[in-house]
């Protein structure tokens, strides 16, 4: 017999998507420990989580799948190819649609383009940043620079100076990262540049110290400059994603973390996914008491699920150790900002824990 986790591990579903197909009676386990609730798997059942996790990867309904699963343990393996098959159409279908709106879309923001108005605005600011305020600023924003080589406008770091302020936003899709700092000098109208990471890189390295540095965006290039050293380049000629409309949230409910002890909790979890507990503080949710490893704490807990990249969660938390979490709901993005301070925050994308 295998456990919760070790089906798991071997099956590739993971034990929060076990859990699941348990509870809608897709793949429930051979046994169930009536003392202690662990689930339990026979050898043979292996297979067939395979074979689900093979289906959901094809993104085949539910509904679909019972039938295939049902069909394939029975013997009944004509019915698998037909619904096989009947679930292509289905999605050459879909595609088809998507294609047909997609090209709707692009249409639409080409006869927008074409009726816009053209307007001058200023690109040059010329303003002095203290090197540390800059540099933290930077660090806390770096860890979401995206790597899509589809969308490069998202490998860099958006520079955007209005006023006395200078923030620095980055995003991958999934995270967002905004850090203020304050500036003399510029006073004016706003300017935007998206500098590419390996400049903004360069630049960091010079923030040492606590030395004013002098920051010059000029059209689409950026220099930075101080204590006798100076980084140039270019922007990556793209427009950033509006992160003011993106981090436009209702206000929610405000939990101190726990940094060290969540981090802990983070750094044993291998997936792409875990649940977090949302109680009057944050915890990760123990698997233990699924995995017939030892007992702790699971599903029984009470408080708000919400599911999370681990490795995500813990490159917003290397900020700092004095950080809240504001969660709005299951499907909002979290927000993590350090306690007292509006300047430095991030967003998370939650993930789905059913499957």
């Amino acid at each position: 017999m295998r456990s919760i986790g070790e089906m798991g591990r071997d099956s590739g579903l993971g034990v929060s998507a076990l859990r699941f197909y348990d509870r809608v009676g897709v793949l429930p386990p051979a046994r169930v420990d009536p003392a202690t609730g662990y689930r339990w798997y026979a050898p043979e059942q292996l297979d067939e989580a395979r074979l689900l996790a093979r289906l959901r990867q094809a993104g085949m309904p539910l509904a679909d799948v019972r039938l295939v699963l049902a069909a394939w343990s029975g013997g009944d393996t004509g019915l698998v190819p037909r619904l096989l098959d009947g679930h292509l159409r289905r999605l050459e279908r879909e595609l088809a649609d998507a294609r047909g709106a997609l090209s709707a879309v692009r249409a639409r923001l080409g006869h927008k383009e074409s009726t816009m108005t053209t307007t001058t605005r200023t690109r040059t600011a010329r303003l002095t940043v203290p090197a540390a305020e800059f540099a933290a600023a930077l660090d806390s924003v770096r860890f979401a620079v995206g790597t899509d080589p589809e969308l490069p406008v998202l490998g860099g770091i958006l520079f955007d100076v209005e006023g006395e302020d200078l923030h620095v936003v980055a995003t991958d899709r999934y995270r967002m990262a905004v850090a203020r700092a304050s500036t003399t000098g510029h006073g004016g109208e706003r300017v935007q540049l998206t500098a590419p990471a390996p400049l903004v890189d360069a630049m960091r390295a010079l923030l040492t110290g606590d030395f004013p540095a002098l920051l010059t965006v000029d059209g689409d290039g950026i220099e930075l400059e101080t204590q006798g050293r100076r980084v140039a380049g270019h922007g990556l000629g793209e427009e950033f994603p509006d992160y003011r409309r993106l981090t436009r949230l209702p206000e929610g409910r405000r939990i101190p973390l726990d940094v060290p002890a969540l981090r802990q909790g983070l750094a044993g979890q291998d997936g792409e996914r875990c649940a977090l507990v949302l109680t009057d503080t944050v915890t990760v949710a123990d698997e233990a008491v699924e995995s017939g490893l030892e007992p702790g704490y699971g599903s029984g807990v009470a408080g708000d699920r919400v599911g999370v990249n681990p490795a995500f969660l813990l490159d917003a938390l290397a900020v700092g150790d004095d950080m809240l979490l504001e969660y709005v709901g299951p499907k909002a993005p979290l927000v993590l900002l350090r306690s007292g301070t509006e300047d430095a925050f991030s967003l998370l994308m939650p993930c789905t824990l059913d499957a």
